[in-house]
């Protein structure tokens, strides 16, 4: 199998070790991957701050680069949830009858990594090793705009040495929300304090997500507040073997 692989900018920028974990376990999976370094940005930014025509040429960029291919590969649920839900509106309001007609086509070979993963592979057992305790925070585009469902922790159950923590109200937002965190700062730290005394409640090590901007978020406060939890993304976990252990971070 072929995919073409999405690296956000959230990553490229802030998190490239999440990318090369996607790379790793891809490649190990059997998948041939193909990346275009001309990507940029899914346009969400801009979609939810009132830039439409900045944020149409983002998601016509992103069909132009990817119609031709077999599978898109995106490590982030936000980014997804953007594409699915946003794109179809920005190409009626300011694209054409072929635009239109391209992203129809592409949009059901456009998968989050753990749907690739489960739906297009077929695969939870990814052979990753990671002993450690793990709690799962659910990102709000995963759970209610994806559905990802039981997904993730069907990947984790089947990481060797790993023991999973539930966190309590899984339902809750992190407070992140991309400029929400900024124009509603109060609100948002408010929330924040509430999630990372859940996640600390786990006794976890880990704290893991779908999403760097959630992760983001909760490790930078984890850091600031010396708690004894860190943050990883899905795919550095799903990443790790026994011969190639976590990578460390900067």
């Amino acid at each position: 199998m072929r995919a073409s692989l999405f690296i956000t900018c959230y990553n490229d920028t802030l998190f490239p070790e999440t990318g090369r974990a996607v790379v790793r376990l891809l490649e190990r999976l059997g998948v041939a991957l193909d990346f275009n370094p001309q990507q940029t940005c899914c346009g969400q930014m801009h979609a939810n701050t009132g830039f439409r025509g900045e944020a149409f040429s983002q998601a016509e960029r992103f069909v132009r680069f990817y119609r031709d291919t077999e599978t898109v590969v995106i490590p982030s649920s936000s980014c997804v949830a953007m594409i699915r839900e946003q794109y179809a509106g920005l190409f009626e309001e300011l694209g054409s009858d072929a635009l239109r007609k391209d992203f129809a086509a592409l949009l059901p070979r456009v998968y989050e990594l753990s749907e690739f993963l489960i739906d297009r592979l077929g695969v939870e057992d990814v052979g990753a090793s990671f002993p450690h305790r793990v709690t799962y925070h659910a990102s709000c585009h995963g759970l209610r705009a994806l559905h990802l469902g039981d997904r993730p922790y069907r990947l984790l159950a089947k990481v060797r040495g790993l023991e999973q923590a539930s966190l309590p109200n899984i339902d809750r937002c992190c407070g992140f929300g991309g400029t929400f965190s900024i124009k509603n700062a109060d609100v948002s730290s408010a929330m924040l304090a509430d999630k990372l005394q859940d996640a600390v409640s786990t006794g976890a090590e880990y704290c893991t997500a779908l999403d760097n901007s959630c992760l983001m978020h909760l490790g930078g406060a984890m850091h600031r507040q010396s708690l004894p939890i860190k943050t990883i993304h899905l795919a550095e976990i799903l990443a790790a073997t026994d011969a190639q252990p976590l990578e460390a971070r900067a």
